[in-house]
């Protein structure tokens, strides 16, 4: 004889089953929006005691505070982006003020490579696979620019909104978290932790590291010293190489210069000085903004950098270690009770 099943569990599956396919539908559409609400949460969490303490102290309204603190925040990162380009703009500029020289010094290697090993490196072919190769870059670079201007404009529209219904979506995202009260609350707080100590401690040690070695490319005469600086802090976010990228090229440059003293000097105190600041910093950095193993951040920056971008640098961690934390979360829950009932 069969079993009936009971015409409300069938509703409910159903129910389930349409909510589970609208969600995944909506997560495939807007997956490459992904980096710009992570990216908001992120400013969200940085800006929440600011909001705070001008509402409550200050008695401002939400939306005015919400609407400076957008300001503020696209304000520092035009401040970043215009450094950058001026950085970069002088090399350039000293690139294309020399380029006969650079054109002529190209045409006397690709005749030497052609009289002495009968290479020849500028033929038709070779030409027109460069034009290619340059006019699909130049596509990418316009095409990049133009969806980091919608990704920033994105991020800025999210973070408002966020902002002013403060209460509202962390009291909505809580409440469907399936823990108990205590495990949710640590669960927020942990969440917290982890986005401060990565939003703040990543670009923190790339900028000690960077002014670690500044004093020391100024003693020894490194040019564009300014460039290299920032090219310090961004590689001295990085994982596993880290400042490397940094202090090698360096080295390198001058060796082909003829300057070996100096090279070797560079190569040995980006090796032992500024990666010492490394490991120092990230140990102090961990006891004040929260344990977060270096092996959950190496592999947290991989993941987090194939998943969401460049922003995958802040939640590629925090996703490893929330997931350890939802196991532990998920013992504490269940595997008591488990193991209480067995025999």
């Amino acid at each position: 004889m069969m079993t009936r099943i009971p015409g409300l569990l069938l509703r409910q599956i159903a129910l389930l089953l349409l909510i589970i396919g609208l969600a995944g539908t909506l997560f495939y559409t807007l997956y490459p929006y992904l980096p710009a609400l992570l990216g908001a949460y992120t400013l969200y969490v940085l800006l929440s005691p600011l909001m705070l303490f001008f509402m409550e102290k200050k008695r401002w309204s939400p939306p005015v505070v919400a609407l400076l603190l957008v300001l503020l925040s696209g304000a520092v990162l035009g401040l970043i982006i215009y450094a950058l380009v001026q950085l970069v703009q002088q090399p350039l500029l000293s690139a294309f003020e020399h380029s006969p020289e650079i054109i002529q010094n190209i045409e006397h290697i690709t005749t030497y490579l052609q009289q002495q090993y009968d290479l020849d490196l500028i033929t038709p072919e070779n030409i027109r696979t460069l034009t290619t190769w340059a006019g699909k870059q130049a596509s990418l670079l316009l095409s990049a620019t133009i969806e980091g201007i919608i990704m920033t404009l994105l991020v800025a529209f999210v973070l408002y909104f966020m902002l002013i219904n403060r209460e509202r979506i962390e009291q909505a995202f809580y409440d469907w978290l399936p823990f108990s009260k205590r495990n949710t609350a640590e669960f927020k707080e942990r969440l917290n932790v982890l986005v401060f100590s990565n939003a703040l401690g990543i670009p923190f040690m790339g900028i000690t590291q960077g002014l670690a070695g500044l004093p020391f490319y100024w003693l020894i005469g490194v040019p564009n010293i300014w460039l290299w600086f920032a090219i310090t802090c961004i590689s001295g976010m990085l994982p596993v190489v880290g400042v490397a990228l940094a202090y090698v090229p360096m080295s390198v440059l001058m060796l082909a210069n003829g300057e070996p003293v100096r090279a070797i000097a560079l190569f040995l105190y980006g090796f032992i000085v500024i990666g010492s600041v490394d490991n120092l910093g990230r140990m102090w950095l961990q006891k004040r903004l929260g344990e977060t193993h270096p092996l959950i951040t190496l592999f947290g920056v991989i993941a987090g950098l194939q998943l969401f971008g460049f922003i995958g640098f802040v939640f590629g961690p925090i996703l490893i270690a929330l997931f350890l934390l939802t196991l532990r979360i998920y013992g504490r829950e269940f595997g008591r009770q488990e193991r209480t009932h067995r025999p």
